[in-house]
């Protein structure tokens, strides 16, 4: 006897599709079938896909800084309406840096998750000795800055191979921001000494060249040392060739992206100016440059795709200047369904979306193959989709407290139905179950 079938439903994995039943038995995936077997409990996918619960690696809540703009609860409670059943999580307010910092933020989240989570810690350039102990504590990677952002600091080259040297032989794992920061930080002196207060600085400033010439210098470094690196947010199809060229090259790299360098274009930060800061910012001048990059999803030259969800409400996106507001989109509302519309127009397949956003996540960050996977044995994390429905984003159905999206207003196909983490119902038709149940996730180092 089972504690629950999904049965009649489209089974969706990466190697393909098939109707299939499916079982859970403790929390975990027991069976895949062509028959009806015993379950306790029986939940009718017919004319559904049922795909695994998305893993979402790049997230920010903020929890326990500001939490104005985002808390766990809010956050995760985004995820599960979304489909996203597993978070990696770190704040830059409230960077974790030790072992102890690590421990307090646990104990300080028990309790406040909706769906599954990771924590990352962040590598600073005078703590390149804390990553041994961090990596074994268990985080779940170490976010690397090149240039100094949201207070974090940047790392020049030679302490950026020093910890590099470190992260290979502990066999630990790193998200690079890469940006250089001899470059932003000549352009954002001579924008300002100019009085410059536009929009269009923020394009100027994070000029796509100090993208480029900071993933050269880490992508080199990472073949030099071993490192195992990840580069996020990749904004161009330029970016995402220094990186497909290293990994061809030798080099333990892979790629990342988001939903806003697939649908924005560089243009709209100068009518929507603040809803527009994040960096890198899109940088596509038109459909032939987002083609470019979902051409790079579906060729393999981008690894997987994360939100860099960064929300802050639109009251604190028109606080200061345009130097002055905080960088970020809110993303975990939207970015499933998102990618569900592209898979309806064709862009991608369920397929890919499930590797690009479920399967290649989970494998970057060792998560595998408990996570991202709908096999048995793997926790039974999954989603109904309604592959036909059609809706709108508006304001009013999203969780995130940023209370806005870059995507209201878009007609979507696609929708997430109902939200399953390990065989518990947590959302179904965007509501959300209390209490949050989610757990934390000890990364590979800790396993």
């Amino acid at each position: 006897m089972f504690d629950l079938g999904i049965e009649n439903g489209t089974i969706v994995r990466g190697s393909g599709q098939a109707r299939l039943n499916l079982y859970v038995r403790d929390g975990r995936i027991a069976a895949l079938a062509n028959e009806r077997l015993p379950a306790r409990e029986t939940c009718d996918a017919a004319n559904l896909l049922v795909m695994p619960g998305m893993v979402d690696t790049h997230v920010h809540l903020m929890d326990p800084a500001d939490t104005s703009r985002e808390d766990f609860p809010s956050g995760t409670r985004a995820a599960a309406a979304a489909g996203v059943t597993t978070i990696i999580e770190h704040t830059h307010a409230s960077p974790v840096r030790t072992v102890g910092d690590l421990e307090e933020k646990r104990r300080y989240l028990n309790g406040r998750a909706y769906v599954d989570y990771a924590l990352a810690a962040h590598a600073w350039p005078d703590r390149i000795e804390a990553v041994e102990p961090l990596w074994q504590a268990g985080v779940a990677f170490f976010k690397v800055f090149t240039c100094t952002t949201h207070g974090v600091p940047g790392f020049l080259p030679g302490p950026l191979r020093e910890l590099f040297g470190a992260l290979a032989a502990s066999g630990a794992t790193c998200l690079v921001h890469g940006e250089d920061e001899s470059i932003t930080q000549s352009l954002e002196q001579s924008l300002r000494s100019s009085g410059r207060e536009d929009p269009g600085v923020i394009a100027e400033w994070r000029h796509p060249d100090a993208e480029l010439v900071a993933l050269s210098v880490v992508c080199r470094l990472s073949q030099l040392t071993g490192a195992r690196v990840v580069i996020a947010h990749l904004s161009s199809p330029q970016a995402v060739g220094v990186v497909s060229t290293a990994a061809a090259a030798g080099a333990s790299v892979r790629g990342e992206t988001c939903p806003q360098y697939l649908t924005l274009e560089a243009s709209e930060l100068l009518s929507q100016g603040a809803l527009r800061k994040f960096t890198p910012p899109a940088r596509a001048s038109g459909p032939q440059d987002l083609d470019a990059m979902w051409d790079a999803l579906n060729d393999g030259s981008i690894s997987h795709i994360s939100t860099d969800h960064a929300p802050s409400t639109r009251q604190q996106k028109a606080q200061g200047s345009i130097w002055d507001v905080h960088f970020g989109l809110p993303g975990l509302d939207t970015t499933m369904p998102v990618l569900l519309d592209a898979a309806a127009s064709g862009r991608i397949s369920h397929e890919r979306l499930v590797q690009l956003y479920a399967e290649n996540p989970a494998d970057a960050y060792g998560l595998s193959p408990r996570k991202g996977r709908l096999d048995v044995g793997a926790d039974a994390d999954l989603i109904l989709v309604d592959p036909g429905m059609q809706w709108t984003i508006t304001a009013s159905e999203l969780h995130s407290k940023a209370g806005w999206s870059p995507f209201e207003g878009r007609t979507i196909t696609g929708r997430v139905q109902r939200t399953f983490l390990r065989g518990q119902l947590i959302a179904d038709g965007g509501t959300v179950a209390d209490p949050g149940t989610g757990a934390f996730l000890p990364g590979r180092g800790a396993q």
